[in-house]
């Protein structure tokens, strides 16, 4: 399977920030989001580390391909997975869209498919430069990081 995948040095939830505006930022909808550490923690009683689910979609992309082939649905959502890894890394990854829809034999939606893996590859690339912290700049980092002690 292929897909693409980004780490970044952030925290989770600066992650999940920068990956709702990369998605938003290419007319990417966020149609439903699965908290699956909440989810195993609620049904089956386990620890586990901060993993999200957004399920994206580009709608018009969506229209083009469920009027060219009704049948679509099961696999025209874009799953794009925020989960934490080692300390300070979160990776962003999702499937290349080409490798699911673009396998249908429809010229059609054959073009969707790589319009949608176009945005969806832009969109995960985008999130690193969309990490600024909330409320810390470059200044912060000045003074408050540790290149301030090394200069004091």
């Amino acid at each position: 399977m292929h897909y693409f995948s980004k780490s970044v040095r952030m925290n989770f939830e600066d992650a999940v920030s920068a990956a709702r505006q990369a998605l938003e930022g290419h007319h990417l909808e966020i149609l439903a989001e699965i908290d699956m550490r909440r989810e195993l923690r609620r049904h089956l009683a386990v620890g586990f580390r901060p993993y999200l689910i957004l399920s994206a979609c580009s709608l018009p992309l969506a229209h083009r391909a469920i009027q060219a082939n009704g049948d679509i649905g099961s696999i025209l959502l874009c799953n794009v997975v925020v989960q934490q890894r080692a300390e300070g890394r979160v990776e962003i990854s999702a499937v290349d869209p080409d490798t699911t829809i673009g396998t249908i034999n429809d010229v059609g939606l054959m073009w969707t498919a790589r319009k949608l893996r176009s945005l969806v590859q832009q969109a995960i690339d985008d999130v690193e430069t969309l990490a600024e912290p909330q409320g810390r700049s470059r200044h912060n980092e000045l003074t408050d990081g540790p290149l301030a002690h090394a200069l004091s």
